[in-house]
């Protein structure tokens, strides 16, 4: 596709000025765990720190994706905040949670 984009066509893409940023996330339980138990720390996560700092979650239960919950890109202090949430939970083993990255096209580099 061309490089020489109308500023309508690069928002549609989400490229350029228009790119979105988000970050994945990967959970570890610790092994004695039970359903319940990783059920409200589920409901937590995702009152506690995804609605609570205007982020979206998509994913499962060990894997997913957060992402802004309007259009728009996930900021460093969201991503901080998310991150300081995590660590304070004992329900988790441990977490992986990558830099941002392009939502649309992760294999982008991330616009400065």
């Amino acid at each position: 596709m061309a490089t020489n984009r109308s500023r309508r066509l690069r928002k549609k893409l989400c490229v350029d000025e228009f790119q979105e940023l988000g970050c994945e996330l990967t959970l570890s339980f610790v092994e004695n765990i039970d359903q319940a138990a990783m059920d409200a720390f589920l409901d937590a996560f995702l009152l506690d720190a995804m609605d609570a700092n205007g982020l979206g979650y998509v994913g499962g239960e060990d894997y997913g994706f957060i992402c802004l919950a309007k259009r728009g890109s996930v900021s460093a202090e969201q991503r901080a905040a998310v991150e300081s949430w995590l660590k304070g939970r004992s329900e988790l083993k441990g977490f992986t949670l990558s830099p941002l990255l392009d939502v649309w096209y992760p294999e982008n580099t991330v616009n400065a």
